[in-house]
């Protein structure tokens, strides 16, 4: 098909993740090349190598090799050569960035809002991609189709695709149809449903690939994550994005609560309910290379090695849900100070 309307997916990939991303970016390519135009859709990338909170174990791996894999990857997956592109082009609209800056602070809070700001003005729709996603390869022709559909009347508003199963009902209208009559059993990794179960790509395509007739529903009660979150590049332009004060996490949070604040639930959220869009949050390869951290430890427990990290978590839950209150907004510098 041939979209009529320009895309923007963007995603920030820490050095950390490097063993987890190919399946992302995999899946990323299966949905652009479902178009014929892909140019009209921007891939960014934002490949952060900064040393600041997670360093690299040197005695597994350097930061160099681990670039020369993430470019590799976009060699073998969109044949993008980082040394070469400005001579022999790509068939793909990759905006790759490095950053190299070891003492650097720039988390996926800073990046989703800058990657807003950035495209809103470039672009007509805006996706935030995630490093344990998979993105279904129908996810372009849908967007372009619905665009098109509600720009004339609603041309700001939010989409998502169905998730998996989660932990309370407050989710059940983003659940996939699918997953949303099972059991949520905690901690559960072998059940396809679960919130800890890791989906390939096949799986993914075994549930979009059957469906004939698309289940799109509005919703205006927000309900959703950052993971594949759709945004009109109009609601970024009058306004609506992550607040400054969100420096770590809790961003999407952020986001919504904002959204809230300014429309009072005016603007709708589309839920495209029978396509399924993976966010493997627990990938048992989420977190590698990294000094200090066990092979053996899950995503959580390698997080909590670290003094900063319930610091830094707490302070960003803080922010956010007194964004709107009299309240102390804390910063790295609290994060970092212990008589804080």
């Amino acid at each position: 098909m041939k979209l009529k309307n320009k895309f923007a997916i963007g995603c920030l990939v820490q050095w950390y993740e490097i063993e987890m991303v190919e399946e992302y970016l995999q899946s990323v390519k299966n949905s652009v090349d479902f178009v014929d135009n892909k140019k009209n859709i921007v891939i960014d990338l934002y490949f952060n190598c900064s040393q600041a909170l997670e360093k690299t174990d040197e005695e597994q791996i350097t930061i160099s090799e681990i670039k020369d894999k993430y470019f590799g990857l976009l060699k073998s997956i969109f044949k993008y050569d980082e040394d070469t592109v400005n001579l022999v082009g790509c068939e793909y609209n990759i905006k790759s960035i490095i950053d190299n800056n070891n003492d650097g602070l720039y988390t996926i809070a800073n990046y989703r809002r800058d990657f807003n700001n950035q495209y809103c003005n470039e672009v007509d729709v805006l996706m935030w991609g995630e490093s344990d996603s998979l993105i279904p390869r129908q996810t372009f022709q849908i967007l372009d189709n619905l665009h098109n559909l509600v720009k004339e009347k609603t041309p700001k508003y939010v989409t998502f695709f169905g998730t998996c199963k989660m932990w309370d009902d407050s989710w059940l209208p983003i659940e996939h149809n699918e997953f949303t009559d099972k059991p949520f059993v905690d901690g559960d990794t072998e059940n396809w449903w679960s919130l800890r179960y890791n989906m390939s790509i096949d799986e993914m395509n075994s549930f979009n690939d059957k469906v004939e007739d698309l289940d799109i529903r509005s919703i205006n009660q927000y309900k959703f994550n950052g993971c594949g979150l759709v945004i009109s590049s109009d609601l970024v332009k009058v306004g609506v994005n992550i607040p400054n004060s969100s420096f770590f996490i809790h961003e999407d949070t952020a986001f919504m609560l904002h959204l809230q604040k300014l429309f009072q639930g005016a603007i709708p959220q589309y839920v495209v309910k029978n396509i399924l869009l993976v966010h493997n949050r627990k990938h048992k390869k989420k977190r590698s290379y990294i000094q200090g951290e066990l092979k053996s430890d899950d995503v959580s427990g390698g997080r909590l090695r670290h003094d900063w990290y319930k610091r830094a978590s707490d302070m960003s839950h803080h922010n956010t849900y007194n964004l709107f209150n009299q309240s102390k907004i804390y910063t790295w510098d609290d994060v970092f100070d212990e008589s804080t």
